[in-house]
């Protein structure tokens, strides 16, 4: 996943502790508040289990003041003491990704993007930059238009945030973009699944069809508003003309980021709960049938000529 930036990075952190043998005691202990490496930057983590495997330990730590979907085992090279010191470098990280760090130390899922956007929320530019109704960048101050609460809770599948992860070093570490148009497009993808489920239940169910339209419909609408990294932005107003839908140009890769966005969308449509429901369950196959076909669906590299043509310094994320 967060490999490439995370090894750059790990040596302005001065991860040492990588570098230590393995050992019968651990470094850290079930329920430490830490640092943790995602991405380019530092957060703060805490660590829930802690287990000895094949002579290594790994941490399962909780990102704090995010969903608990970005939860996952570590290794003890990704982890640094919560010190006042390491505090330091880790405003330090944010300062040179351009971050502001007085917002670092917000608590709130609200005021997470602005120290966290680039390594998380923004990894996916999906998680809370938009969500609470403000865009990355935005300063409104519009926070609290959506309760954690009673946004709906799409487990999107471990591999499958591992490909959000990946694209988002792709695009913004990177500067590469996804080479348009794709195939399968998402129209593709929602056709195929369509198939799929007929065949699996011997018949078209009519609601199968109504939530796929839907996906799309949302897809097309939200796709320029809050599913684009800015790097893409100009590669979208190229490929997408004469009122042609995101639908039949864009692939799995942008469609997988729409998943992040819909409890946030769903948020602010009137659904009854017991409908909410169901669609959580077909959401969620949705997304096991796209981890089942993820090596096909999915590109495993993306081309680095689009976004270096013409890209100038102020164009970077």
């Amino acid at each position: 996943m967060g490999n490439s930036s995370k090894d750059d990075s790990a040596s302005d952190g001065d991860t040492s502790s990588g570098d230590t043998p393995p050992s019968k005691s651990s470094l850290y202990s079930e329920g430490e508040k830490v640092l943790a490496y995602h991405g380019p930057r530092l957060y703060e983590a805490k660590v829930q289990k802690a287990e000895l495997r094949k002579k290594e330990w790994r941490y399962f730590v909780h990102y704090l003041g995010w969903n608990k979907n970005w939860d996952e085992w570590v290794g003890v090279d990704r982890l640094m003491k919560h010190t006042e010191e390491n505090v330091l470098k880790q405003q330090a990280l944010d300062k040179k990704q351009g971050v502001d760090k007085n917002v670092k130390s917000g608590r709130s899922a609200q005021t997470k993007p602005k120290s966290s956007t680039d390594a998380k929320v923004e990894k996916e530019d999906l998680k809370n930059n938009v969500s609470k109704g403000k865009k990355r960048k935005s300063e409104s101050g519009v926070e609290d238009n959506v309760s954690l609460e009673k946004l709906v809770k799409i487990q999107i599948p471990s591999t499958l945030r591992k490909q959000l992860v990946d694209d988002w070093e792709f695009v913004t570490q990177q500067d590469k973009l996804v080479k348009l148009p794709r195939s399968p497009t998402v129209d593709d993808i929602l056709t195929k699944y369509l198939e799929y489920r007929a065949k699996k239940d011997g018949m078209m169910t009519d609601s199968i069809g109504e939530i796929l339209k839907g996906i799309r419909c949302y897809f097309d609408k939200a796709l320029p508003v809050m599913l684009l990294y800015k790097k893409e932005r100009k590669q979208y107003h190229e490929a997408v003309v004469d009122n042609v839908s995101p639908s039949t140009v864009y692939g799995a890769e942008h469609l997988l980021r729409l998943f992040v966005k819909l409890p946030e969308l769903l948020a602010f449509v009137n659904i009854e709960e017991e409908t909410l429901t169901r669609l959580q369950q077909k959401v969620l196959d949705f997304l096991k049938f796209l981890q089942k076909n993820q090596s096909t669906f999915f590109l495993s590299a993306y081309d680095g000529s689009k976004v270096s043509e013409g890209k100038g310094k102020g164009k970077d994320d």
